[in-house]
């Protein structure tokens, strides 16, 4: 489930941070612990592919479906 939006339609992926602190650059991603679940929807609303949101507002998307899936994936039994 998106961790942004909550739609649970196939199109979720780890979207991973787009902020220089945790080492993202010009062609590298960062960290895979540094991931988000997001819906194609959303990951496109952080990545600028779409919308219109401020730098901030994309950074506050992000990180707070950054917290939800840390939480989720402790949750699940995933990481414990």
């Amino acid at each position: 489930m998106c961790q942004g939006c909550g739609v649970q339609d196939g199109t979720v992926v780890a979207a991973h941070s787009n902020q220089l602190r945790d080492g993202r650059g010009h062609a590298f991603k960062s960290a895979d612990y540094r991931v988000a679940y997001l819906c194609i929807r959303c990951h496109d609303l952080v990545d600028g592919r779409s919308g219109n949101l401020a730098r901030q507002e994309k950074i506050d998307i992000w990180e707070e479906a950054h917290r939800k899936t840390i939480g989720l994936i402790f949750e699940q039994g995933i990481v414990k």
